[in-house]
């Protein structure tokens, strides 16, 4: 199977799972073997099972991340929320709080189904910058991933970062497999739509709470 043959619609299936991620829409192709999950925004998932992990990123940040002794592994989708007042004191305040949860959510799933953190391969894709204009957020997301899995003392086997371009991933949790295509520039704004949304309910949403560190 091509990755240029791979990137087509999928048909969606209802998804009668009744866990933390019930919630995820769940597709087939018959070109594949396994379930697809796709997630947005603000979402991640996590298998034991062999199942590949959709999304579409612009400036946003996926870490695609498994054990692969185990097989275990997940995809999350997180866009860091703009800073309020001058973050510069503050490297990992508020500016950071979503993409830290994210990651750190992340790995914990994967260590509570088996998983150990000594084996856990990190691959982290997107961070583009699809506008015009003088902030990059894209940028600063990758960046900000970078320094965060270096400081809690990973170096990504695989990184595809930055570019004027949207990415879709698909992620295969079984074997670490990755398929990735950088979408030429579109005329419509949906995905940077659809950012612009999910950071806005960034800023109006409470943090809830602290994660504990893995």
């Amino acid at each position: 199977m091509s990755s240029e043959s791979f990137f087509h619609d999928f048909s969606p299936i209802a998804s009668h799972t009744p866990d933390e991620f019930a919630h995820i829409r769940r597709m087939r192709d018959e070109r594949c073997p396994h379930e697809i999950a796709s997630i947005l925004p603000g979402e991640y998932f996590v298998s034991r099972d062999p199942i590949i992990v959709y999304t579409v990123l612009g400036s946003c940040v996926s870490a695609c991340i498994r054990d692969p002794l185990l097989g275990i592994g997940g995809m999350n989708h997180f866009m860091l929320p703009v800073p309020k007042g001058d973050s510069r004191s503050d490297p990992w305040g508020e500016s950071a709080r979503y993409g830290c949860y994210a990651m750190e959510v992340l790995i914990n799933e994967i260590l509570k189904r088996g998983g150990h953190k000594d084996r856990l391969e990190v691959k982290v894709f997107g961070g583009g910058k699809i506008c015009d204009g003088m902030l990059d957020v894209g940028a600063a997301n990758a960046a900000w991933v970078l320094e965060f899995l270096e400081r809690e003392g990973f170096r990504p086997i695989t990184t595809d970062l930055g570019d004027v371009y949207p990415r879709k991933v698909y992620y295969f949790t079984e074997s670490g497999r990755v398929l990735m295509k950088k979408i030429e520039r579109i005329k419509n704004q949906t995905i940077f739509e659809r950012e612009e949304r999910y950071q806005a309910s960034l800023r109006q949403r409470p943090v809830d709470g602290e994660v504990t560190l893995f």
